[in-house]
């Protein structure tokens, strides 16, 4: 079919196969038509990276929230001045 779009081959090695096996076994209507389950498989994958990241953002800004204020007053109010005193100039 005429397209405008990038086109990708992809060689069948041996966990290429396994995934089209297990693509078959989840999609049994797209079982005839590798091209078809390959499309399912990397749409999944993205849901699955999509979800990844977002759930790791997630995780990230609670850690942030968490710890936030942890170190407040720590450092004295002179304390970036007095580390700079010592920087050559």
């Amino acid at each position: 079919m005429p397209t405008h779009r990038r086109r990708h081959a992809i060689t069948e090695t041996d966990e290429i196969s396994n995934a089209l096996e297990i693509a078959r076994r989840t999609w049994p209507d797209l079982a005839h038509k590798p091209g078809a389950l390959l499309r399912q498989l990397i749409l999944v994958g993205r849901n699955t990276l999509a979800h990844n990241d977002a759930a790791g953002t997630r995780a990230r800004c609670r850690a942030v929230e968490t710890t936030s204020g942890a170190l407040a007053g720590v450092f004295g109010s002179d304390y970036l001045r007095e580390l700079r005193e010592d920087w050559p100039e």
